[in-house]
């Protein structure tokens, strides 16, 4: 019988409350929301994210009718929202995995709170982005040009399009997400099947655990399967996100043509995805009573991550500016100046402020402690990280090469569809999560358990 530590020092239980060590405590915390009915306030967010469910549908089905023309797209700011939102979920969906395997590799034991629902969040996140450059072509009954497959055609998929590098990045990462998501799963699937008194529920999670057993050589093989998979996952990761800067970096437009834009995208991503799952934890930690597992600590030690990429986010910006200078070309510093007092200078200041200048309060402890103040920074990281993605595009179409094409970009209400939608059809996705597979890992945190019981 396991013996539950209530008087244990909080020295031996950093990550994990005392009076939920054992392990019968920790899979009740973690399984308890599934088994239980789901009250009012699930119901209600269920209700509002379906109309934004609605909402996304709506708006692509009124795009495919009238097409592209009902953006804000011209002649010269060709890309718009769509490909904005598209960089911004694929930042998001990279950190998740990039959290989890990075952690898992470092042997950073708090990893156990958080992985679970942030490789969820890759999942999620990397569906959405998927969708934006589908929407964005034009012609979405020819989407399949964009598969790499033998070039029949002579012409069709054009190899050296982006497009044809992001349909690759995208369909591999997601696939390598989905394994190292569900791999992760099966011991928690288990428990669920044997925990589980309905006759369905054994037959779905008995299926999906795959014979699990829990014995040694099983341990043994997931152990070995999930460190190999979280080591071909961190490069997989930088190459995705990579190739999502060299979409801009390998153009000849003034402000892309940078060397720096596969490295900051990847830090970018990890940026905007550490504070997202920063959001997502603290609704997991309020809605499903997870204060014991999901503790303050984690927050503190993720507001010391946030504030390290603020502060290498600032050193990209200033080495940007700095080249654009440096290299002398007439377009390139215009484009600089362009940045502080041209049309979307008030965007940019903001972007600056969001992503360099509020993360600096988590300097203080004080900060990184409050659950609040974490909640509106990590809230103002995402914009500014939306606003950075968004104003990439927007300052060069606006203002490139050629005076007399120099256009400005203006919103409609399709873009603001295509911006705050998908955000309800994320919520969604999560809301089913929660009630059928645990947010949290199970054996992770009653591994952690055993070993702070043992330090």
């Amino acid at each position: 019988m396991t013996v539950v530590l209530e008087q244990a020092s909080p020295s031996r239980h950093r990550w994990i409350a005392a009076s939920r060590a054992s392990d019968l405590e920790i899979t009740q915390a973690v399984a308890e929301p599934l088994f239980a009915r789901a009250g009012a306030a699930w119901w209600i967010c269920m209700l509002v994210s379906l109309l934004f469910v609605l909402w996304f549908a709506g708006s692509i089905g009124w795009l495919f009718y009238k097409g592209i023309g009902i953006w804000g797209v011209n002649s010269t700011v060709v890309w718009g929202v769509a490909i904005a939102n598209y960089v911004w979920w694929i930042g998001i969906g990279n950190a998740g995995t990039l959290i989890s395997a990075m952690l898992l590799l470092t042997r950073q034991k708090w990893r156990g709170s958080i992985n679970r629902f942030a490789e969820a969040m890759t999942l999620f996140a990397v569906t959405i982005a998927g969708i934006m450059p589908i929407v964005h072509v034009g012609r979405p009954l020819y989407v399949y040009w964009l598969a790499p497959y033998p070039n029949t055609m002579a012409l069709w998929p054009q190899w050296r399009s982006a497009l044809v590098w992001d349909f690759w990045a995208i369909v591999s990462y997601l696939l390598f997400s989905i394994l190292f998501w569900y791999v992760s799963l099966i011991p928690d699937l288990a428990t669920m099947r044997d925990r589980t008194t309905t006759r369905a529920g054994q037959f779905l999670y008995g299926a999906f655990a795959l014979g699990w057993r829990g014995s040694a050589v099983h341990w043994r093989r997931l152990k070995t399967w999930h460190t190999t998979m979280a080591a071909l996952g961190v490069p997989l990761v930088c190459s995705v996100h990579s190739i999502v800067g060299l979409d801009f970096a390998a153009s000849l437009m003034p402000g892309w043509q940078e060397s720096i834009f596969p490295p900051y995208f990847v830090v970018g991503a990890m940026y905007s995805g550490f504070a997202m799952v920063i959001v997502l934890a603290l609704g997991f930690r309020w809605g499903l009573n997870l204060q014991a597992i999901i503790t303050r600590k984690h927050f503190e030690v993720m507001g010391r991550i946030l504030l390290m990429a603020s502060i290498v986010m600032g050193y990209s910006y200033a080495t940007e500016w700095f080249m654009g200078w440096y290299g002398g070309k007439q377009s390139d510093r215009s484009l600089v100046a362009f940045e502080f007092t041209g049309t979307y200078a008030p965007l940019f200041w903001a972007l600056l402020a969001c992503n360099v200048v509020l993360p600096q309060t988590l300097w203080f402890p004080r900060v990184r402690r409050s659950l609040p103040a974490l909640f509106a920074i990590a809230i103002a990281i995402n914009i500014g990280m939306w606003l950075e993605r968004i104003l990439i595009i927007w300052n060069t179409l606006s203002h490139d090469y050629m005076p007399t094409l120099w256009r400005s970009f203006h919103f409609t209400f399709w873009d603001w569809s295509f911006l705050i939608a998908p955000l309800g059809f994320f919520a969604f996705l999560f809301l089913v999560f929660v009630r059928l597979v645990p947010a949290v890992s199970m054996f992770d945190m009653r591994e952690l358990a055993h070993q702070e019981r043992a330090a």
